[in-house]
């Protein structure tokens, strides 16, 4: 969600299917009802017909990056760079199944535990559904 930058969903995979962003678009979709738009660079599964076709049928408009346009897609770019930094750089898995669980507790301290200067140091849950603060574990 661009205004909280709470993530709704996410899935980890070690191709470029779209499969796995398929199932976290539906998933958000069903948790937390269709955006207007959704945004996404112009990756292999984005750009896919199954991805795109899902998209569509909810009658959702698509906003695709221009090719090198990072500013375009800054909010998930900034996502991304925390997860590597403060997460993925910092651990040596040793199976994807324990990425996806050490990843899956990253994000659930980023969306309730982790304040943002861009949200008056509120947490993406907070700017999201209005929650109190919580205290830092």
């Amino acid at each position: 969600d661009w205004f909280s930058r709470r993530v709704l969903s996410w899935r980890l995979s070690i191709t470029m299917q779209a499969d796995f962003c398929i199932e976290a678009v539906e998933e958000a979709i069903g948790w937390f009802g269709k955006p207007e738009i959704f945004n996404t660079d112009q990756g292999s599964q984005f750009t896919s017909i199954d991805f795109t076709k899902v998209l569509m049928a909810e009658g959702i408009k698509i906003s695709m990056d221009g090719r090198g346009a990072w500013r375009d897609n800054v909010f998930v770019e900034r996502l991304w760079k925390s997860v590597k930094y403060e997460e993925v750089y910092l651990r040596a898995y040793e199976t994807v199944s324990h990425a996806r669980a050490s990843i899956g507790r990253y994000l659930e301290f980023y969306n309730g535990r982790r304040p943002h200067s861009s949200l008056g140091r509120k947490t993406p849950d907070h700017a999201y559904f209005n929650r109190p603060l919580l205290a830092a574990a």
